[in-house]
């Protein structure tokens, strides 16, 4: 517990839950941070090395996320110690065991996030009855086979261009991590005419100046293979994906990827953060003392939690791409107008907005954090 000291202040967190079920294996960490707003949602992320500090950076990050967004919902997260490539009947069993450990748990709603997808939100949901980016065969508006968050990335980087002087129309981009958000942000970017110059995934990194063809990229990973599998395209190392020029870089898989000791290797004229925490704060405070524009992750990639949210409250997949691009594109302005007429870090910011509407939550509520 001593990890998440650092991550305690007036917000949050409300409850940290350890759940440990030695018999199948199960082991979890679940923050529910504010609550102030609405339960929580938050996704089911799942890997081998998750941690309580690291769910409880990401709660932090949904509290400010459905803020930003103005959502009936607060901040919360979940993870799962174990490698998402398990056989999936062992997978479904620790899923279904963890639903039933927080069955009681009203105040946090299933998602899903890296490692997790649709078929786990019904595994939940047949359980509990309380998650959202379900299958549509139950009603649910599947984010990651539509691309809500990636089609609000496309609208987070129509409205920042123009404050480094750029347009989409030619603009070079590199995606780092070509997973469910990674793809689509590639696929509704290059709609509009920017160029894919280079894309990784946990095998490598694939590259081409001239440009990658995306819809073969995403061909190739339906397969089960890699974007090294690529044939028109130099391969490259994983991390060789920091190092590759371009406009706008999209980090969009792990926490943290760039950092103090790597940020110098970044050439691009904009960073937006498709990912959760995946730049660290010092970091964020490099690329703006460089002039490099940095759009903070629960700004960036809050297409998916939106689009979560709605279906929650039973919209349609029209009416949820509708409000992400007003919700986001709106956001964006503010927060960049806000930037430049104070002089702080875009993220300074967003954290700003986000933190205000969670304070004015709190001061209705007779227990501000339960």
């Amino acid at each position: 517990m001593g990890e998440l000291f650092d991550y305690v202040d007036d917000l949050g967190p409300a409850k940290v839950i350890h759940i440990h079920e030695p018999t199948h294996g199960l082991q979890a960490v679940v923050v529910i941070d504010n609550v102030a707003t609405g339960p929580s949602i938050g996704g089911l992320r799942m890997a081998p090395d998750v941690s309580t500090k690291e769910c409880a950076r990401l709660a932090r990050a949904m509290t400010l996320k459905n803020a930003a967004a103005n959502l009936p919902h607060g901040g919360g997260k979940a993870v799962l110690f174990g490698d998402p490539r398990m056989p999936k009947e062992q997978k479904e069993q620790l899923i279904r065991e963890l639903a039933c450990a927080l069955r009681d748990v009203n105040d946090y709603i299933f998602g899903p996030d890296m490692g997790t997808d649709e078929e786990c939100m019904a595994w939940v949901h047949d359980e509990i009855g309380r998650s959202v980016g379900l299958p549509r065969e139950i009603g649910g508006i599947p984010l990651d086979e539509i691309g809500a968050t990636g089609w609000g990335i496309s609208h987070v980087v129509d409205v920042a261009l123009p404050h480094c002087g750029l347009e989409l129309n030619g603009a070079r981009i590199v995606i780092q991590g070509f997973g469910s958000v990674g793809k689509h942000t590639a696929r509704f970017l290059t709609s509009k005419g920017a160029i894919l110059v280079a894309a990784n995934d946990s095998r490598g990194t694939i590259h081409n100046n001239d440009g990658l063809d995306v819809d073969e990229l995403m061909a190739l990973k339906r397969e089960g293979r890699s974007v090294i599998d690529y044939a028109h395209g130099k391969k490259l190392k994983q991390d060789a994906v920091i190092d590759v020029e371009c406009d706008i870089w999209i980090p969009a898989a792990r926490p943290d990827v760039i950092h103090e000791d790597n940020v110098h290797r970044l050439k691009a004229c904009m960073v937006v953060e498709g990912a959760n925490i995946p730049v660290t704060h010092g970091a964020e405070k490099v690329l703006y003392e460089r002039g490099v524009l940095c759009i903070p992750d629960f700004i960036a990639n809050a297409g998916g939690v939106i689009c979560a949210a709605m279906e929650y409250q039973k919209a349609n997949q029209a009416a949820a791409f509708q409000t992400i691009e007003e919700k986001l594109r709106s956001n964006t302005a503010q927060m960049l107008n806000t930037s430049e007429k104070k002089g702080i870090m875009p993220r300074d910011a967003a954290v700003e907005l986000a933190t205000e509407r969670v304070k004015n939550a709190m001061a209705l509520r007779r227990w501000s954090l339960f």
